[in-house]
């Protein structure tokens, strides 16, 4: 039952102005400039920045689930060859460049001015505080929880507040006198803790440093793949690259000049009938860099985990195989081809699979599949796999296709794929004819009398047999060359993010105040404190104030 106006107007508990809930409210409306006002307050507000940067740090994930093109094009490609259902639909929302992607931009820019419409307010208004003098002395300092108070007789209560100002100006304290003739009282405020504030305004200018940092950073930065071969040399330019990801202001001659080769590609592995028989130890890709205008030639190596600097750049080990060496010549006894092809690992054990392409120089262009064992073992099935890592019993074998690669119209071709649509298969499967299968040093005729095909032994003259193991194949190296110069204006802001976020956590804030009162023959001092957040310090320093302060004033009679 609704009670009318002169009832509620009559009603002491209730304020004048009081609206039943049955009766309607009447809002002024906002208007454009309103809610714009609202939206942008609802933004740069601290709570908002911390559901961006959660926002952030999920929407990151997915880059570490799903292979991106800007570090690992290579497994994109292999994710798309095995996932042909699933990947345009992921593809098409970004999930393969997620750093670069629209939804992972815009938060990233949210949360941009979110940070600085939060920062630019307080860093004013904290200005503005550090300039202020402390607040005066309270007239009931009695009503603070954290108070004490103590008679003394014989001393000057001027002497007193005095004292106490030089203790607590030596504390860190902004101390700030406040003197009453009128009420006879002597007092000091002191306050400390701005520090805090300022801990805590750091730690969000170094987010946006951050965010800046990797921002614009990342418009200078570059990625590129490269594949080396043992003995083959890598030139660092665009042109010699195998993929390369670079920045909207990476120009064309930005890269550093310099020449890298893999002299060799040392690995261990754990020996047979040992616990974790054929596991790898240890993986060391030694180079030498040379650069323009040197006639010495600078030696490093590269491991996992452990990058190699040249020349501004950080070269990284992504991984190895073997790259045997394949020599084919025509039936007039001329060499066709002849390259060290990088076979891709399949499993622990590098069971590895390459192509070879060869598009002049023979009846028709020719595709090879093949797969290459290490230490070659037979499975219950009867199909040849690797058994050890090592070249303890290396095989090559190869299916021939005849017909055309789609090379000549100048269609970019993964040198890792074949695709046989169109061609005919001249080995293998249901032709009847058995595949190629090589050792090195063994050479073999190719289907309808088209020539030879050699795998070519590559032992070094000065091997030692003794060793037990051939060297007769070559090794590969797949390395990553990045280079971006905002990574230690990166790490400068994240220190800096630390140290804020620690001063903001551990410093604390709060004010203080002593007063004494001439009360006759004796003055009476007081105490207190008002902390400016959580302090549960705050109880325990007033009590040290005070014994610190009674002491030297008793002291001082």
């Amino acid at each position: 039952m609704s009670r009318s106006r002169s009832d509620v107007q009559a009603d002491p508990l209730r304020p004048a102005d009081h609206v039943d809930a049955d009766e309607p409210v009447n809002q002024p409306a906002l208007g454009a400039v309103g809610w714009l006002r609202w939206g942008w307050r609802q933004l740069t507000s601290m709570r908002t920045a911390l559901v961006l940067l959660l926002l952030l740090a999920i929407a990151a994930v997915p880059g570490s689930i799903f292979p991106q093109r800007m570090a690992d094009p290579n497994g994109v490609v292999q994710w798309e060859a095995e996932n042909p259902d699933l990947f345009p639909v992921l593809d098409a929302i970004q999930m393969f460049d997620v750093y670069q992607s629209a939804w992972f931009s815009a938060i990233y820019l949210l949360l941009f001015v979110s940070l600085i419409g939060c920062i630019l307010p307080r860093t004013k208004h904290h200005a503005k505080a550090l300039r202020a003098r402390p607040p005066r002395t309270p007239a009931r300092l009695s009503r603070l929880a954290d108070h004490r108070a103590e008679t003394i007789a014989g001393t000057d209560a001027a002497d007193a507040v005095a004292l106490a100002e030089r203790q607590l100006r030596a504390a860190g304290y902004r101390v700030e006198r406040y003197d009453d003739d009128r009420r006879g009282t002597r007092s000091v405020s002191a306050e400390r803790g701005y520090l805090r504030e300022t801990g805590n305004l750091l730690f969000h200018a170094s987010l946006v440093g951050v965010l800046v940092a990797v921002g614009v950073g990342g418009g200078f930065a570059y990625t590129g793949q490269r594949v080396v071969v043992e003995g083959t040399t890598f030139v660092n330019s665009l042109l010699d690259y195998s993929s390369m990801n670079r920045g909207r202001w990476v120009s064309d001659d930005a890269l550093t000049p310099y020449a890298m080769t893999l002299d060799s590609f040392d690995v261990t592995y754990q020996p047979p009938g040992t616990n974790g028989a054929g596991q790898a130890g240890d993986f060391s890709a030694n180079v030498s860099v040379r650069y323009p205008g040197e006639d010495e030639a600078t030696e490093g190596s590269v491991r996992v985990n452990d990058p190699l600097e040249v020349g501004g750049d950080s070269v990284y080990l992504l991984g190895n195989g073997y790259a045997p060496t394949i020599r084919i010549t025509n039936a007039d006894g001329e060499v066709v081809f002849h390259d060290s092809v990088a076979f891709l690992p399949q499993d622990n054990n590098l069971t590895s699979q390459g192509v070879v392409k060869v598009a002049d120089g023979l009846p028709e262009q020719l595709g090879m599949v093949g797969f290459f064992y290490p230490t070659v073992g037979e499975l219950t099935t009867g199909a040849l796999t690797s058994i050890y890592g090592d070249l303890l019993n290396p095989v090559l074998t190869l299916d021939v296709y005849a017909g055309d690669l789609g090379i000549d119209d100048g269609t970019p071709r993964n040198v890792y794929t074949l695709d046989p649509t169109g061609m005919d298969r001249l080995t293998g499967g249901d032709t009847g004819v058995e595949s190629i299968q090589l050792t090195p040093g063994q050479t073999q005729e190719l289907p309808n009398g088209w020539g030879t095909i050699e795998f070519v032994d590559e032992t070094p003259e000065d091997f030692d047999p003794a060793l037990g193991l051939t060297e007769s194949v070559k090794r590969f190296a797949s390395l990553q060359i990045h280079h971006d110069a905002s990574a230690v204006w990166v790490l400068v802001f994240a220190v800096l993010a630390v140290l804020g976020l620690l001063t903001a956590l551990f410093v604390p804030r709060r004010r203080v105040w002593v007063k004494a009162t001439v009360e006759g023959d004796t003055v009476r001092l007081e105490y207190a404190g008002l902390a400016r957040g959580e302090d549960p310090g705050l109880g325990a320093a007033v009590d040290q104030l005070a014994e610190k302060h009674l002491a030297a004033v008793r002291a001082a009679d």
